[in-house]
């Protein structure tokens, strides 16, 4: 016996998201990519011209805004479809041509920062005051000047937009490896029947009731990634030198204050949520204690993390996923909640079918011309629902930025990308608690929640402390080989686990391989500290006693980066200076922790 998962062409047109409402075909597409390839060289003629007056300007701005509002359309286009049909080859040649025209675009506009700071400083600001519509880039100017140190020569940033495409190739190089053409060894039950292993499935394996079933598609999956271990290991570590190259180049301390002071994050906020995470490990210890005993094993294992809680774990299909998470976001109002579900439900905005070729995990997506378009592979159960509800947060982040936001805010930082979409997650699961007290109910969302949890404030710190070691001894010039990485990861999964997990630290110490995340460096951190934001926000409005909380945190998904993200978020009511919200994170984990073990008992 043997399940495999279907052909993309045998998919039916309602679980796939709506290509059409971006361009009628490819035909379509690549006469959009020709036009604005013929359209480069205007981007020369403001070269030299921006100190010209605030009228130049002002057509500067507006130009260069319409050309990278196409071209991120051009980009997302084919980068949506290999997400979903990684074996199309058309699509693969469509997505190189696009990076190359993105790349085009930045090199030819490179010019354009420098010349901005060149200008007389009294004079610049007299033409943003004296111009309503000039002085909507305030921010963006302060910016460039904030890091006006940072900005080098019109030569070098146009050499350096020119090598964006290519480096930014090293990601493609690892998808193409995991997602194409790795194959994995089938997971086998306690039965013998066997199960294709692929990225798209094998969450739902490792959720899997058969504990051989899980233990064998981790134990496969971890293989395959070891097997190709060197190769992932440099691809990972060229990125890492990529990162600390770009760093020195352009004069920070660390790549670590590069990621974080465009946005104007103290690196204090990073380190003190490491030290907060070390601080309270020992709850996570407890967790593995008490998930060992409601699963009823004598040791539990890191293949038992995803186990249901419940044999009886409820089945829903798509619509009644949506409608529960329609239901629990009605504290913000009809018009999210009918945005949200038209979205989901007339629009297409969801590509939830499990076919072959389809990518790992989930995500949210878009241009500013387009509906945000999610990404996932749906299977019918609490956890695709939560991840449905997560998914959403970012489309309507999405939503409400583009809907006020001109094109230069229109987007939002790494740091606050995962405050919506946990928030969302914990208006859900707020409501279905408070709803359903049925046993197998409650013990199933438990689950949900501590998989998202475990994600986000157990994988993703863990992450965030392989990333500070690897970078710093990059920085340092110390040696790092595929041995060392292995290493640091398994070192820090121990200490995580502690006595009370059944650790394999060999394909452990593989996790960093399995992860793309670490090929935007510093993203990990953000999951945690997003989530710890998220908690505090939905807290502040289910407690009901603050009229203006909804208020604040719709005025949050308006302001794109129109406002910094600590400033934006103190605003909403969280202050992310402190230890406060991440606390108050793990007070929900160890909530959630006596709620299990009180329901076992």
């Amino acid at each position: 016996m043997s399940t495999a998962p279907p052909d993309r062409k045998d998919i039916p047109i309602e679980q796939t998201w709506d290509d059409k409402s971006v361009f009628a075909d490819f035909d379509a597409w690549r006469a959009e990519y020709d036009a604005i390839s013929t359209e480069l060289d205007k981007i020369n003629a403001f070269k030299g011209t921006l100190s010209n007056g605030p009228e130049r300007l002002k057509e500067w701005f507006d130009f260069y805004s319409t050309m990278m509002r196409r071209t991120l359309k051009v980009a997302m286009y084919p980068s949506l479809w290999i997400e979903c049909d990684g074996t199309n080859e058309t699509i693969m040649g469509m997505a190189g041509q696009a990076h190359g025209l993105v790349g085009q675009v930045s090199a030819r506009a490179s010019f354009s920062d420098p010349e901005l700071l060149a200008i007389d400083a009294d004079t610049l600001q007299s033409w943003l005051d004296g111009d309503a519509d000039l002085k909507v880039f305030q921010k963006y100017v302060d910016d460039l000047r904030r890091e006006q140190q940072h900005i080098l020569s019109p030569e070098v940033e146009e050499v350096i937009g020119l090598l964006s495409d290519p480096l930014a190739r090293i990601m493609s190089v690892r998808n193409g490896l995991t997602n194409m053409d790795m194959k994995f060894d089938p997971a086998v039950g306690s039965d013998g029947a066997s199960y294709e292993i692929i990225q798209s499935t094998k969450d739902q394996l490792l959720s899997s009731t058969d504990r051989e079933i899980r233990k064998t598609t981790w134990n496969n999956y971890a293989d395959r990634f070891l097997e190709f271990n060197n190769t992932l290991a440099n691809t990972y570590l060229l990125s890492v030198k990529r990162n600390v190259t770009m760093a020195r180049l352009r004069g920070y301390d660390s790549v670590l204050h590069s990621m974080l002071l465009p946005n104007n994050i103290p690196v204090e906020v990073f380190h003190n949520l490491i030290a907060t995470y070390k601080k309270y490990i020992p709850t996570w210890h407890r967790y593995w204690d008490v998930r060992r005993r409601a699963l009823g094993y004598d040791t539990i294992h890191p293949y038992d993390l995803w186990s249901p809680l419940t044999q009886n774990d409820p089945k829903l299909d798509y619509k009644q996923a949506v409608e529960m998470i329609a239901t629990g976001m009605q504290p913000l109002g009809n018009e999210y909640v009918t945005t949200m579900s038209k979205g989901c439900l007339e629009q297409r905005w969801v590509d939830y079918a499990i076919n072959k070729g389809k990518a790992e995990g989930a995500f949210s997506n878009g241009s500013y011309d387009t509906h945000p378009f999610i990404m996932m592979s749906f299977d019918g159960n609490l956890s695709s629902m939560s991840t449905l509800a997560h998914e959403l947060g970012h489309s309507m982040h999405s939503y409400y930025t583009r809907k006020q936001q001109p094109f230069f805010y229109s987007n939002y930082s790494m740091f606050v990308a995962e405050v919506a979409s946990n928030f969302n997650q914990a208006m859900v699961r707020h409501h279905l608690f408070e709803t359903n007290d049925d046993r197998d109910f409650q013990l199933a969302l438990i689950q949900e929640a501590m998989d998202n949890i475990h994600r986000y404030f157990f994988i993703m710190p863990t992450l965030a402390r392989f990333e500070l070691e690897v970078h710093t001894r990059m920085e340092n010039d110390e040696p790092l080989t595929p041995d060392t990485l292995n290493e640091i990861m398994s070192g820090f999964y121990a200490e995580g686990y502690g006595d009370t997990m059944t650790d394999d630290p060999r394909r452990t110490g593989s996790t960093w391989s399995q992860f793309i995340h670490l090929y935007e460096p510093y993203y990990t951190f953000q999951y945690a500290t997003g989530i710890s934001a998220a908690h505090a926000l939905a807290n502040a409005i289910l407690k009901g006693d603050d009229p203006d909380a909804v208020t604040r945190y719709l005025n949050f998904l308006a302001a794109g980066n129109s406002v910094y993200p600590i400033d934006v978020l103190n605003q909403a009511g969280v202050d992310m200076l402190t230890p406060q919200a991440v606390e108050e994170t793990f007070g929900v984990l160890e909530g959630l922790v006596d709620r299990l073990e009180g329901l076992i008992e």
